[in-house]
């Protein structure tokens, strides 16, 4: 696959080309990838997802504070290099950029720059300044530019539409399990293991305290989780807390993110790990004394174990 940060050299044999943000790379993003294919094919063209670098509503709303992100960029490349994309635009939006209008958009970027040949677009495709750039105007411009247009239905999973909202709010709840089921594959969270209190240690459940390696990426909610955890290129099995430490902290409002890896002893401070997220075991709970929640870890674990197996 061919990344580009510009279109100053960008050359593609008969374009077949898509437009959009792909946050998540979910089940819907990859039909519309596996069109795009088949009508690539069909033309002897080749494959180009149009996306943009940093996120729209970054620019567009600087103040933006809520922004949470189910992949990020990095994860993006790999999703569409495993998906067998062609060519990835990553353009870079900036003010000056979400002033276009769709037809300026059209002729200067999809026309006269990228040569486009059929353009595939989403059954919610709003796109330019005001989303004016619906899928009506969009058939008028492939006339007047000589390009040919698509356009795709929502794809159904369980009779819901799949989109990258309905994902959030699923790793919101800590229902893992239907996020991963939308996205196709396991949500995955990077990070940086950082020193932290060593509170897991003492009660023989030592626990990796991981900082997020995105501030925008969104963490599953509060609760404890079966994760599989990626160390220098190895998988170990593992369990997981996303909270505040009641049982340890009466403020109760700093969240933690940290991870017992099984069958690890090894010094990993300062190491890059990723979490892939299995299955929610149970919520996040204050415990009346040590050796109540020492005992709850203990299920946790054979819990963790059992799903980690399936």
């Amino acid at each position: 696959m061919k990344i580009h940060y510009s279109l100053k050299d960008f050359d593609a044999n008969k374009p077949v080309v898509t437009i959009g943000t792909f946050d998540g790379v979910h089940l819907g993003h990859q039909t519309v990838i596996k069109r795009l294919k088949e009508i690539a094919q069909k033309h002897d063209g080749e494959t180009v997802i149009f996306t943009f670098h940093t996120h729209p509503r970054l620019v567009t709303s600087p103040n933006e504070t809520n922004l949470r992100l189910l992949t990020t960029l990095e994860e993006k490349i790999r999703l569409f290099e495993l998906y067998g994309i062609d060519h990835l635009v990553v353009y870079p939006f900036s003010k000056e950029f979400a002033n276009l209008t769709y037809s300026e958009f059209v002729e200067r970027i999809l026309v006269n720059e990228m040569k486009t040949h059929c353009l595939v677009v989403g059954y919610d495709h709003k796109f330019g300044k005001n989303r004016e750039g619906g899928f009506d105007y969009l058939q008028k411009c492939a006339l007047q530019f000589n390009f040919e247009i698509e356009k795709l239905d929502a794809l159904i999973v369980e009779e819901e539409s799949v989109s990258s909202t309905k994902i959030r709010q699923a790793l919101q709840t800590g229902d893992i399990k239907r996020a991963n089921h939308y996205l196709g594959y396991n949500f995955t969270l990077h990070g940086t293991v950082v020193d932290g209190k060593r509170l897991g240690r003492k009660l023989g459940f030592p626990t990796a305290n991981i900082e997020a390696s995105d501030k925008h990426k969104i963490i599953p909610g509060y609760g404890v989780y079966a994760v599989k955890v990626y160390i220098n290129f190895k998988v170990y099995k593992g369990m997981l807390n996303i909270g505040s430490r009641p049982t340890f902290n009466n403020n109760a409002d700093n969240r933690s993110i940290e991870v017992n890896i099984f069958d690890f002893d090894g010094n990993i401070y300062g190491h890059e790990v990723s979490l892939q997220f299995i299955a929610k075991i149970r919520e996040e709970q204050k415990f009346d004394g040590i050796e109540m929640l020492v005992t709850q870890l203990q299920k946790d674990k054979i819990t963790a174990q059992r799903l980690l197996s399936d």
